[in-house]
């Protein structure tokens, strides 16, 4: 089975006068089942890295396929449809409409994504009740407090049942408690089989995952 992620000498620059390089030659392989933590300082490349894995950009060279599939080949619209099935993301900034209720927030998911009408509610509700926060589902978010929409954010993130969750910094807008109840969370999703990378700058989120991607001037400085 080949590995879910795979970067080959990936690089990515900006610009062309005097591009800046992002990226310089990744190699990353990550297998399904991997709680993974992306460390290092503001501007190592985390976030263009993220990116690339969530097909949100592409490489300027080398290659990446994600689950086996050539994504670098693809059209801009068969690499949403891909996106749309294999991943859910998670964001510091939680990016939830303030006018939409708890329940509309995590079905739009679904409406992007494109599934059937069917059942909508239901499975939105069933996402709802697997972060622990179906009881908010009438609820609208500026109601919550942030340990309360990183919930609803990531119910929304495993609504369509990805095989892969690509967080954000979703532990940086909280104080430590609720912090901590956020990783308790992804942690047990992981455990269901959820495959799982987080983009982060703090060490006790580095500390608590699996296995840890340090990137240092947009190379990989270590992984252990």
């Amino acid at each position: 089975m080949p590995p879910l992620v795979q970067l080959v000498d990936v690089s990515r620059s900006y610009g062309s006068v005097a591009p800046v390089r992002a990226l310089r030659g990744v190699d990353l392989e990550v297998d399904s089942g991997e709680l993974v933590s992306v460390v290092g300082a503001s501007g190592s490349g985390k976030t263009t890295l993220l990116n690339i894995i969530g097909c949100l950009d592409r490489p300027t060279t080398g290659s990446y396929r994600l689950d086996g599939v050539d994504a670098d080949s693809l059209s801009d619209s068969r690499r949403a449809g891909l996106r749309s099935r294999l991943l859910g993301f998670v964001f510091q900034s939680f990016h939830l409409l303030s006018y939409r209720t708890v329940l509309e927030n995590v079905m739009l998911a679904e409406v992007y994504g494109r599934r059937e009408w069917a059942g909508r509610a239901e499975r939105a509700r069933n996402a709802l009740a697997a972060v622990g926060i179906e009881d908010r589902a009438d609820t609208v978010p500026t109601r919550l407090s942030g340990g309360q929409r990183q919930r609803v954010a990531i119910a929304r993130a495993i609504v369509n049942q990805p095989r892969m969750l690509l967080c954000d910094e979703p532990t940086g807008n909280l104080d430590s408690v609720t912090a901590a109840g956020i990783l308790e969370l992804l942690g047990g999703l992981y455990e269901a089989g959820l495959t799982v990378i987080v983009i982060t700058h703090d060490p006790g989120v580095a500390e608590w995952s699996q296995r840890q991607v340090r990137l240092v001037d947009g190379r990989i400085g270590s992984d252990r």
